[in-house]
């Protein structure tokens, strides 16, 4: 199972989107600081995930998002209340 997932920096308000096998062991590694494209930018928030079950299902799923019209999509999720903290 992969997740696709979007977290929210409380330092500068930022969103970042990635995917993993493991979420939660992902999440603890970028609040650790020990992802290098976020390390400058923790604490995160999980403000929203999807499972997938094929890696390159979960790849594609990523790629979207980080897209223009994926960042809409997110914004309008966002804006309607679907996204919000998370665990």
């Amino acid at each position: 199972m992969y997740s696709v997932y979007v977290l929210r920096s409380l330092k500068d308000r930022k969103l970042y989107t990635g995917f993993s096998s493991d979420l939660r062991k992902r999440i603890e590694r970028h609040n650790l600081g020990k992802v290098k494209a976020t390390k400058n930018r923790k604490p995160f928030k999980l403000i929203y995930y999807e499972s997938l079950t094929a890696e390159m299902e979960a790849r594609k799923r990523e790629r979207f998002l980080k897209t223009w019209a994926g960042r809409i999509w997110l914004q309008n999720k966002i804006r309607n209340g679907e996204c919000s903290s998370i665990g």
